[in-house]
């Protein structure tokens, strides 16, 4: 089965994954055998420091099954189109089985199965697209909507394509109230452009890196794209108790969405929009030196997002203002600039009139480290 990322005709929103196989529940070996995005992102040296307790992350998708490395972390979700169970928990399709075991997956016996970012976050499943079909933006628009009243953490979104009215006006209210979004920018199989609500000023924006930390080739590319993530052979929770392996932004933004858990967990009160420059602010650069069209700021970097002394944006005067919603509403020239502003901390004094710049972070370099 593949179903794959495309620009939307209309207000179609279409899943940025390729599953590729389906393997039985027999064939699982330990996490660190089949994950290789663990090891890249250094994830033990980031749960010795938190796995994501008290956090909850919405997954708007083709709905959760209730396997046994997800069991613990499920709670009872809804479904916005017909076909569920009523709770979000069931999955005809496995993409969303997937998403959910990358963010939160707790494996089971000694380290059999699968291992999320964040195993100790807890997952609202939310049954929004019909299984091997595309969705639509009204469904995508209930479902944050729902995420909302439900004051969920982290909103993670492993799809892309057009955008309503309606759509947009959800994207923006789940951003005014604290919560972090993550999306996909879509996969370059069907596109090359950043899709929505990847493209909203606020939203982290995520594109994907091969084994070997390279550009992922199924990743689009555009100014709008915040961090990337493993992309590439990605292994993670199936359906019927089974596992899957997935190539596509889809996965690079579960990944993020489970990051994002690890610092809200790590600093509850720190707002969405700091847990996003943190993970800009120690992301490790690649490519042409600062934010490029391929990486944006870089390949995520748990345990420095975790543990580094990171400057608040505005930390330099108190007249210092970011981006408001209005942004969203001019050119995407103006929406590029609004995203660059807000994420990677340079920051414009409404007084004086100056840019503060950072240097950013290459592969050999340690994590910022700023005395307050």
């Amino acid at each position: 089965m593949t179903t794959l990322w495309r620009r939307a005709v209309s207000s179609a929103i279409v899943l940025t994954a390729t599953v590729l196989i389906t393997p039985s529940p027999s064939t699982a070996a330990s996490s660190s055998d089949n994950q290789w995005h663990l090891g890249y992102l250094k994830l033990s040296a980031a749960h010795a420091i938190t796995e994501g307790a008290g956090v909850v992350v919405a997954v708007p998708d083709s709905g959760v099954d209730p396997h046994p490395d997800l069991r613990n972390n499920l709670l009872s979700g809804v479904d916005v189109i017909p076909g569920g169970v009523g709770d979000g928990r069931r999955d005809q399709d496995g993409h969303g089985t997937g998403m959910a075991g990358l963010i939160a997956a707790h494996g089971h016996g000694s380290q059999d199965g699968a291992l999320g970012i964040a195993p100790k976050a807890k997952i609202l499943p939310i049954y929004a697209s019909p299984p091997h079909r595309d969705g639509s933006s009204e469904a995508l628009a209930e479902s944050v909507e729902i995420a909302v009243s439900r004051h969920v953490d982290v909103i993670s979104i492993s799809a892309a394509g057009g955008a309503d009215a309606r759509l947009q006006r959800a994207i923006r209210v789940a951003l005014q109230s604290n919560i972090i979004v993550v999306a996909g920018a879509g996969n370059a199989t069907r596109s090359s452009l950043v899709g929505y609500p990847a493209s909203e000023p606020g939203v982290i924006a995520v594109g994907g890196v091969d084994r070997r930390g390279n550009h992922a080739a199924v990743s689009v590319t555009g100014p709008e794209i915040d961090v990337v993530a493993p992309a590439v052979d990605i292994y993670s929770t199936g359906i019927n108790g089974g596992y899957r392996v997935g190539t596509g932004t889809s996965d690079a933004t579960a990944i993020v969405a489970g990051a994002a858990a690890l610092i809200r967990s790590k600093y509850p009160d720190l707002p969405a929009q700091e847990v996003a420059h943190r993970l800009t602010a120690t992301a490790i650069d690649k490519g042409p030196p600062g934010h490029d069209d391929e990486y944006g700021y870089g390949v995520i970097d748990l345990v420095a997002a975790l543990t580094a002394d990171v400057p608040p944006l505005g930390f330099e005067t108190p007249s210092v203002t970011t981006p408001t919603s209005t942004a969203a509403h001019g050119s995407s020239d103006d929406n590029s600039t609004a995203r660059g502003l807000a994420t990677l901390g340079v920051l414009l004094a409404a007084g004086g009139g100056y840019l503060v710049w950072r240097r950013r972070r290459r592969a050999e370099d340690p994590p910022p480290r700023i005395s307050r």
